[in-house]
């Protein structure tokens, strides 16, 4: 599982990123906010707002919980502050009504063109399941490289997820996000190793 791969690559795992309750969201949300910059909380408390009451497919968590682990994944690596608030960030624009507009009035120029790499661009209208994968695999393979260490992060917690809960859409889902792997080259390697180990 991925506290075991974590481990593995010698790296020491919150936790919280075990046991996602409440109370470790506070323990958590406290540390972001004693160790990390007072950007990256603005950014964490826009996230949390946006996300709102959503809960995590299968666990009925709070969807905030992933953002967190995506940034705490991406901070075990060479990184940045814009990459710590992209990582909060990162599903904002898909899945609640911020747009943007409004990443980049509150965050600024490149914290907007992260997460607009970071957000897939397929519609409904696009076609079949295949063809919208295929539009939103081309858009990955086609961002920064930071966008994509991100994404790796956010790969490693999306699969976790899903492969616990969900064996039967794994199948297909593992699919995609090796075919998403094999071409979303030039982001951290360790985190890449990580993905794909998983």
């Amino acid at each position: 599982d991925i506290v075991k791969i974590l481990k593995q690559h010698n790296i020491m795992v919150n936790p919280f990123l075990i046991n996602p309750t409440n109370e470790n969201y506070d323990k958590t949300k406290y540390q972001i906010q004693k160790y990390k910059t007072s950007k990256v909380m603005d950014a964490l408390n826009f996230a949390e707002e946006f996300h709102g009451e959503q809960k995590r497919k299968y666990t009925y968590e709070k969807y905030i919980f992933h953002p967190i682990e995506v940034m705490r994944i991406v901070s075990i690596t060479k990184h940045d502050e814009n990459m710590l608030m992209a990582a909060l960030l990162h599903d904002t624009v898909e899945d609640t009504d911020a747009t943007l507009l409004d990443i980049q009035k509150y965050f600024g120029d490149d914290v907007r063109n992260l997460v607009s790499d970071l957000t897939d661009i397929s519609k409904p209208s696009d076609g079949n399941r295949l063809i919208r994968k295929t539009l939103d695999r081309d858009h990955s393979a086609n961002s920064s490289s930071r966008a994509k260490t991100i994404k790796y992060a956010d790969l490693i917690s999306n699969t976790k997820s899903i492969v616990s809960h969900d064996k039967n859409f794994a199948k297909m889902y593992l699919k995609e996000k090796a075919a998403l792997l094999n071409v979303m080259n030039n982001g951290d390697i360790l985190l890449k190793n990580i993905a794909t180990d998983i």
